[in-house]
């Protein structure tokens, strides 16, 4: 990218709204990305029912658990980012409440920790039902949240940032959503978190390759910052192609029946992003990044569909391994 280019993109901000009160928070909780949090468990849940092994209460916990670690990685990012200096009048995406003034940094810090109370207050449940490993599971997961932007080594200042996302927000949640019902993590659920967390990760590679610009000033080396815009490109549609795959993978494992092509039916909103994320730069691609999220939901949504009609009945005399279990197939 040229210094003509960086400057373009550096006059593009947009312009903070005008909020107060409650809605401050409410903006700095990001709101329009909890479906990214919601949809693991969604498609974890299905899993569950697809082995007859579904169970409220946990799905529950597991979903409340999921939102409140995303709207605590939104607050880290927010706060760690402006001190890092990557949050500047210049930014392109949503509006970071302490960049813009509306939250100071302590206050951020403090609602850090509260969410976090929250999270573990869930989690205590979630071990009470499902045993010890979730405290691993959990404690593993406050540590991503945090270490993304925050620590000694950040994740996404380091180019792991994409490995975070893919392994948080597709292997573990997807899984540890299933395990917190069933006891066990069947085939079904290894193979769901591959395809969602592609899916998660391709919204994190949209927002690199919008903020690569102003990234390269606050030294943060995103994948888009350390091998260029055209590499995250193909990251993208690599991700894409790995969560589209997986309707073929089911059918020729015999895992699925016909059912399982149902999260084609996204496909037209897939293709159409291919193209622009190809085309649009800048502040352009805020929407871009938000009809990437809706594919997620979408495709989630499919996904699980696909996984409660289309599972084959299990054995007669099948039923779900005691918690505890881990079979992967």
């Amino acid at each position: 990218m040229t210094p003509t280019e960086q400057s373009s993109l550096l006059t593009e901000s947009p312009t903070a709204p005008t909020v107060s009160g409650l809605g401050r928070w409410w903006l700095a909780a990001r709101p329009k990305t909890l479906p990214a949090a919601a949809t693991p468990v969604l498609v974890g849940s299905a899993c569950a029912v697809a082995a007859r092994g579904f169970s409220l209460g946990p799905a529950l916990g597991a979903l409340v658990g999921a939102l409140l670690l995303q709207i605590a990685a939104n607050f880290a990012n927010d706060v760690f980012d402006f001190e890092k200096g990557a949050d500047t009048a210049a930014r392109l995406g949503p509006v970071r409440a302490v960049q813009a003034g509306w939250i100071s940094a302590r206050a951020m810090r403090w609602a850090l920790v509260l969410v976090f109370v929250l999270v573990l207050a869930v989690g205590v449940y979630l071990v009470s039902v499902a045993g010890p490993l979730l405290i691993v599971i959990g404690l593993a997961s406050i540590a991503g949240a945090l270490a993304y932007t925050a620590g000694p080594y950040p994740l996404g200042y380091h180019g792991l940032g994409d490995v975070a996302v893919f392994a948080f927000f597709g292997i573990v949640a997807v899984t540890g959503t299933t395990f917190v019902q069933l006891g066990q993590v069947t085939e079904l659920a290894w193979a769901s978190s591959v395809a969602v967390g592609s899916l998660a990760t391709a919204i994190l590679v949209v927002n690199n390759v919008r903020d690569a610009a102003t990234d390269v000033l606050a030294h943060k080396r995103t994948l888009a910052v350390r091998f260029g815009i055209g590499f995250a490109v193909a990251e993208y549609h690599l991700l894409l192609g790995l969560a589209y795959a997986l309707p073929l993978w089911f059918l020729w494992r015999g895992q699925l029946t016909l059912w399982a092509l149902l999260p084609w039916l996204s496909l037209p909103l897939a293709l159409d992003l291919s193209r622009r994320i190809r085309r649009e730069t800048g502040a352009a691609l805020n929407r871009v990044l938000a009809h990437t999220a809706r594919l997620l939901l979408c495709f989630g949504v499919l996904l699980g569909v696909s996984l409660v009609l289309g599972a084959p009945a299990p054995a007669a005399g099948a039923a779900p391994a005691p918690h505890g279990s881990v079979d992967r197939g």
